[in-house]
């Protein structure tokens, strides 16, 4: 990693440590070795134990809805057997740790399946502007889950079931 992406990533993990008014509280570099759903990952961590990731600030359509599989498989084209760091933030009431993940190229995961159209910014336990944003663009684009006439959050469908 150069030192212009190393500098991009701390810039970046201020940035979201604030948005979020999380503090940040430990980064974390390990290799993504399975892709549960659209927005958790299991990730291998440098002493070889397996971490459950929750994705920080989204919300991916769950098994059933319109584009699980979709978002599951971008995903997985994004991250799966490639080296990741963390940003952590929480845990949640399943032991998943919440975080941001960072790819070498400097792009965050979060927000790459926002931008996709492939998953809803969890505004109830994120204030990350950006996020909003590029929700926003996507309900404009009419991308992925945006394209249905009526998308309902995964946070109503798991409310129903």
């Amino acid at each position: 990693m150069s030192y212009m992406q190393y500098l991009v990533l701390v810039l970046t993990a201020i940035t979201l440590s604030c948005a979020s008014s999380e503090k940040l509280s430990e980064v974390v570099k390990g290799k993504v070795i399975h892709v549960v759903d659209g927005d958790t990952y299991d990730l291998l961590a440098p002493d070889r134990s397996k971490i459950r990731i929750r994705m920080e600030g989204i919300d991916a359509p769950e098994k059933g809805m319109p584009y699980y599989q979709v978002a599951k498989e971008y995903l997985k084209e994004k991250c799966l057997l490639k080296n990741v760091k963390i940003i952590i933030n929480n845990t949640d009431d399943n032991g998943r740790l919440i975080a941001y993940t960072f790819l070498n190229d400097g792009s965050e995961l979060s927000h790459e399946m926002i931008r996709a159209g492939l998953a809803w910014h969890f505004k109830k336990y994120n204030s990350d502007s950006t996020l909003a944003i590029l929700e926003e663009e996507a309900k404009a684009s009419k991308l992925k889950v945006w394209s249905e006439p009526h998308p309902m959050p995964p946070w109503e469908n798991r409310r129903l079931h």
